[in-house]
């Protein structure tokens, strides 16, 4: 029986997202889905959150940026690799979309700038919770209507909580739509000057007490820019549902990614069923840093003999230690096993009855350091091609 691959979601659907909790491989997964794409003659994107400089360097570039990026199909061809396709690489700038989304929906060219020339917009669209979530969803909806790519695959925030992605539209609308910004619009919109007089006393006080601190200015600006911000809503709210629905569709896939650990295993189970309640598939999971048992543990005296019989000389010890390796090798693969099999049990008791594939990386004796190494990982995950 052939191993299990993912061969029919780089097939079949046009974007995948790799989500999960952060340190486990999810960008260097992102990576070698894409890379499995351009080898199947797909124009393929990669749209990655702060990569690892080591990961840029094994596509040939210095760094990621906000722009998209070809690799030079050199690349592939002096790594002996047959890719047909193309790869793009585009990291996400969260102040960037934010701000084509201002552009996008503002009424006007005054009132566009209005809100990006607001000292308190540098703020907003950079640190408001939620923010960066929602933009990769805005950014990944936005590339997704290219027809310029046949593929997209995202690489999801590394956020502390790794499911503030499945909320981030809604959470920014709720936010844009608070009663504490209906406030500051009703206090600002009368005059076109901020005033205390026409919100709620015990607002009114808390109010004061900010302004003492940061100045009269400071509210104004605020006031100014909540109303403007206030102009944008209905195109915003609307472009929050489209985005929302379009991550329910069946044209995406979702393949959470873990390591053995067993906090990591427990997270991404957690992460599985809220995929699960929030309506959107748990298509596959990989399993990084898997340790492979060895075929078999000699003892050190066969070690010993090995050695004279292929007149290898190793200095004093070393039979020992490479016993030992062996051993340590084989008590993580049984460790890993068993911590496997709580994923196995989960994913066997699937209430849609229908079992997500699972693909296991193996453990590399160094991180991905250069295209060859993406590959070999990517030919695991999708050999077909």
């Amino acid at each position: 029986m052939s191993p299990p691959t993912l061969d029919a979601l780089i097939d079949e659907r046009r974007v995948v997202l790799c989500v999960g909790c952060g340190g486990v491989g999810k960008t260097t997964v992102a990576a070698a889905l894409a890379l499995a794409g351009a080898r199947r003659g797909k124009r393929v994107l990669c749209l990655t959150i702060d990569p690892a400089r080591r990961l840029a360097n094994s596509l040939g570039l210095d760094r990621m940026t906000g722009e998209a990026q070809r690799v030079e199909p050199g690349l592939f061809q002096r790594a002996g690799l047959d890719v047909h396709g193309s790869l793009t690489v585009m990291m996400l700038d969260t102040k960037r979309t934010f701000d084509e989304l201002v552009t996008r929906h503002a009424s006007s060219d005054a009132a566009r700038d209005k809100i990006l020339n607001n000292r308190l917009y540098q703020y907003v669209s950079t640190s408001l919770a939620g923010t960066q979530e929602y933009m990769a969803m805005e950014k990944l909806l936005s590339v997704k209507q290219d027809s310029h790519y046949d593929l997209i695959v995202l690489d999801t925030p590394p956020t502390s909580n790794a499911l503030d992605f499945l909320d981030a539209p809604e959470r920014i609308t709720q936010a844009i739509d608070s009663a504490a910004m209906r406030w500051f619009i009703q206090a600002f919109e009368s005059s076109g000057k901020f005033s205390l007089n026409l919100v709620a006393k015990s607002v009114a006080l808390v109010l004061r007490g900010i302004g003492k601190l940061t100045g009269g200015g400071f509210l104004e600006q605020m006031a100014e820019f909540i109303t403007e911000l206030n102009d944008l809503f209905g195109g915003f709210k609307t472009r929050a549902a489209e985005v929302s629905k379009a991550f329910r569709s069946s044209e995406f896939a979702y393949v959470l990614v873990t390591s053995p650990a067993p906090m990591a295993i427990r997270e991404v189970l957690f992460f599985a069923d809220r995929l699960q309640e929030q309506g959107m598939p748990r298509d596959a999971f990989v399993v990084n840093r898997v340790h492979r048992a060895p075929r078999s543990v000699a003892s050190e005296d066969e070690v010993q003999a090995a050695l004279r019989e292929h007149g290898i000389e190793l200095e004093a010890g070393a039979a020992a230690r490479l016993v030992r390796a062996v051993s340590e090798e084989q008590s993580l693969a049984e460790l890993d096993h068993a911590h496997l099999s709580r994923l196995d049990g989960a994913l066997a008791d699937n209430p849609d009855g229908r079992a997500p594939t699972r693909v296991n990386i193996p453990a590399l004796p160094s991180d991905v350091h250069d295209i060859s190494t993406l590959a070999g990982i990517s030919r695991l995950l999708a050999p077909g091609a």
